[in-house]
């Protein structure tokens, strides 16, 4: 039972918007998150993106595996070295 840091697709057909969640990685890409962390919208420009560093850099440390766009944001952030 692994746990991963992913995006969770919101909004509307073709304005879409994520939120940053922490989940296990059998759960629905839409189910029930263990923790909301931050979110990030690709249609504003540049793309908004909140991330609450403390939050992210625990679930890092105890494990959590980010998927590949997450672990591009949260570099871009300053969360995790590049």
């Amino acid at each position: 039972m692994a746990t991963v840091i992913r995006l969770k697709r919101l909004g509307m057909l073709k304005k879409a918007f994520y939120r940053i969640v922490v989940s296990d990685s059998r759960t629905a890409r839409n189910g029930k998150p263990k923790e909301e962390i931050g979110f990030y919208d690709p249609l504003t420009n540049p793309p908004t993106v909140k991330v609450d560093k403390e939050r992210a850099q625990y679930w890092l440390n105890t494990g959590a595996q980010p998927s590949t766009t997450v672990k591009s944001i949260l570099k871009k952030q300053g969360v995790v070295k590049a």
